[in-house]
């Protein structure tokens, strides 16, 4: 039996959602820590994914930029998701990029490539920052991690697109229509940009690397200067015995 568009999205849905409750669980239960505390995660979960959803599926918050073909947008979801990884730590930023990832699958037009990709080049944005934060806490590690993040977030976007997002798109996508094969999506990423003449190289250097380039330096200014002047706001209750540490002063040297 042939699944159609709208099965396929809920039945990755429900799988995603049963992953994340099994995640989360094994972790609550298995990290090395005296305390967990399900409420207080459950509200920065929600808190933070509410509004990178809506920055990630309201189109007003979306960018279309002129060299960029029609299907390819430029959204800034990933700032909540780097603010919840500096103020509670990587495993909060994983699981709230989880939950727009999520929110979003029932709503898929790509049979949830586009969401699957968006998600892969989420967490190599948003976690390496993280990760570094947690361990350098003060403005040094601030910029270390922005700018391993910065490179990883390149290099992932870069070689999954070329070498499997975008086949893996056109191959499934050319199932439903025949507006989907290489020479329309090509067609339309030369309409867009006349230098694209490929979709490997071309398509790389003329496409990927200028939307990353552009969106990956907004985010990382606004979510410099939103968590600048609200980190002090995010100490609204004490942490547990040996949770994630507390949120530090940017400014500290």
């Amino acid at each position: 039996m042939e699944l159609t568009r709208e099965q396929i999205s809920w039945i990755v849905l429900g799988a995603s959602l049963v992953a994340t409750i099994v995640f989360v669980i094994l972790y609550s239960k298995y990290m090395k820590r005296k305390e967990f505390s399900w409420a207080r995660f459950a509200a920065r979960v929600a808190i933070f994914g509410a509004l990178s959803t809506i920055l990630y599926v309201v189109p007003v918050f979306q960018l279309q930029l002129p060299f960029l073909p029609s299907f390819m947008k430029v959204h800034f979801d990933e700032i909540p998701a780097f603010i919840a990884g500096y103020a509670y730590g990587p495993f909060t930023a994983l699981i709230v990029i989880l939950v727009k990832t999520i929110i979003k699958l029932p709503m898929s037009s790509t049979f949830c490539v586009g969401e699957f990709a968006d998600f892969l080049f989420s967490v190599a944005f948003v976690l390496p920052a993280a990760f570094i934060y947690k361990k350098i806490r003060n403005l040094k590690g601030v910029w270390i991690g922005f700018a391993v993040s910065f490179v990883t977030q390149l290099v992932v976007a870069i070689v999954l697109n070329v070498y499997a997002i975008l086949p893996f798109y056109m191959q499934v996508m050319s199932q439903t229509s025949p507006y989907y094969d290489y020479e329309h999506i090509l067609g339309a990423c030369a309409e867009a940009n006349p230098l694209v003449k490929n979709l490997d190289l071309d398509y790389a250097l003329f496409i990927v690397l200028p939307l990353n380039l552009i969106k990956n330096t907004a985010v990382l200014i606004v979510t410099f200067f939103v968590y600048k002047g609200i980190h002090k706001a995010l100490r609204w209750e004490k942490p547990v015995q040996n949770e994630e540490p507390e949120v530090i002063d940017v400014e500290a040297k």
